[in-house]
């Protein structure tokens, strides 16, 4: 049965967290503060925030950045998912990218269909390594950062999290 083994000790994963968006600001990215408290309430450690236009350039030199850090293990994206053509996190995301994690934007669309029903089709949310990183990018909805969070993040970025997690393929992937 899936769930925490209290025996194990908690281990904070280090994140950044980046809005890309031509309107938000630090005062109305309600998205990327959902993310950061959820994620700290949880017990991680936020070392970086920023939000960045849907600039194709300005995406791709911030996220590098980050995935060039040692000491960031975990990027969470917010915005720039959808079919227009400002959107264009997810090329970004798996331009930079050394494997994809299909399931996790399956999986997030099967969660978004219960809350959203067939307009969850419209999100190209996706999950990646790049080098020994995971990327989430997930909507610009707060309720989408909210259902990715509660129902995928929180648990697969707990290392006590069974039968398996991402938190705990971290240090292995670092060890590469």
């Amino acid at each position: 049965m899936p769930g925490i083994d209290e025996k194990l000790p908690f281990r904070p994963v280090r994140m950044a967290i980046l809005t890309v968006s031509d309107t938000r600001t630090p005062e109305t990215d309600t998205s990327g503060d959902t993310l950061e408290q959820r994620a700290k309430n949880a017990g991680h450690h936020v070392l970086y925030r920023n939000i960045v236009a849907d600039d194709q350039e300005r995406l791709k030199k911030t996220l590098k950045a980050w995935i060039d850090m040692d000491d960031v293990e975990v990027i969470l994206t917010t915005g720039g998912t959808g079919v227009t053509g400002r959107d264009i996190t997810p090329d970004v995301v798996l331009e930079l990218s050394d494997k994809e994690i299909p399931g996790f934007g399956e999986l997030f669309r099967w969660i978004s269909f219960k809350h959203i029903g067939t307009s969850t089709i419209q999100s190209r949310a996706v999950g990646v390594l790049a080098n020994a990183t995971f990327i989430f990018a997930l909507p610009g909805s707060t309720g989408a950062c909210r259902d990715a969070w509660d129902e995928i993040l929180e648990k697969q970025l707990d290392n006590r999290h069974r039968p398996c997690n991402f938190a705990e393929l971290i240090p292995r992937l670092r060890e590469q």
